[in-house]
């Protein structure tokens, strides 16, 4: 009973007090600094032995809002996905820094040079151009005016000719032959025989892989301008039929020389034997394909026409 007394006189056990919670912050709604320590009282009752309290903590509840750093990105990883082909193994090309240098970088004499040598082919093509199509285009004013000048740019360098594309090509065979009028050593004179040009450019031209162009094409262009240049009675006609002459005398002369059997070439004569092609066996045409020549006058031998004395 006694200890039963003395139990009840003994002060009861404080019950521990339910800690006040601290004032609520509020969720932060954007990222800020560090939320300050609560300011509520602390408890001043003795020190609890009992067990833990389990009610909320006496600093107040964590916040549970966004982290104050600010809320981690959840998009795509702004660097874009990784690729997923495998990975070059080998080094990476370095440039080439001279190849790939611009024309800005040359000395500005070298780009002086450049830009003269194409202002030159660029002004030299438009006069080829517009010489060529002059040529060819139907008379006007600057043909009328300046016709001479054209022909003796053209002609016979590149002058063109369309029979391969006319309704009836060429089907003839010709063949340009000359003979010499010479001063002999006694001082008469002697006429030679007929020399067939055309064949010594076919000789020439025949087995070989790589005929010459003047071989192929500088007496037949030559008789060309002629033919095309004259009328039936062999009267040039403007000054292309002046010109078709002496081209023709410098081929002549060029093929024969100063001295021609012994004596000095005076004067020359021109003609061309033409004969048709017979028709091929299956073909019922009938062709007559006898020769036909067709003889220039005689022209006398200047300085002008001889190779030799023009390049002394």
């Amino acid at each position: 009973m006694a200890a039963a007394r003395g139990t009840a006189g003994t002060e009861p056990e404080p019950t521990e007090p339910e800690p006040e919670p601290g004032p609520t912050e509020p969720e932060p709604t954007e990222p800020g600094p560090t939320e300050p320590e609560p300011t509520g009282p602390e408890p001043t009752g003795p020190e609890p032995s009992g067990p833990e309290p389990t009610g909320p903590d006496p600093t107040g509840p964590e916040p549970t809002g966004p982290d104050p750093t600010g809320p981690e990105p959840t998009g795509p990883d702004p660097t874009g996905p990784e690729p997923t082909g495998p990975e070059p193994t080998g080094p990476e090309p370095e440039p080439d820094g001279d190849a790939a240098e611009p024309l800005t970088a040359l000395s500005l004499p070298g780009q002086l040079i450049i830009a003269v040598g194409i202002a030159v082919a660029a002004v030299a093509a438009a006069i080829h151009l517009s010489t060529a199509f002059l040529a060819v285009s139907p008379p006007n004013t600057l043909t009328k005016r300046h016709g001479a000048a054209i022909d003796d740019y053209i002609y016979p360098e590149f002058e063109r000719v369309w029979k391969l594309f006319a309704p009836n090509p060429l089907q003839q065979n010709i063949a340009v032959q000359a003979r010499a009028e010479i001063r002999t050593r006694e001082g008469g004179t002697a006429t030679t025989g007929w020399r067939d040009l055309s064949a010594q450019d076919g000789a020439a031209i025949r087995h070989n892989p790589l005929p010459s162009h003047t071989q192929q094409n500088e007496l037949r262009r030559a008789w060309e301008f002629y033919v095309g240049s004259h009328d039936a009675q062999e009267r040039p006609q403007g000054m292309r039929g002046s010109l078709s002459e002496q081209y023709i005398r410098r081929i002549v002369m060029l093929r024969f020389g100063r001295e021609e059997d012994g004596g000095i070439v005076e004067r020359i004569q021109v003609r061309s034997a033409t004969t048709p092609v017979a028709p091929p066996s299956w073909s019922d045409e009938k062709i007559d394909t006898k020769t036909v020549h067709r003889t220039l006058p005689w022209w006398t031998v200047t300085t002008h026409d001889i190779p030799e004395a023009m390049s002394r």
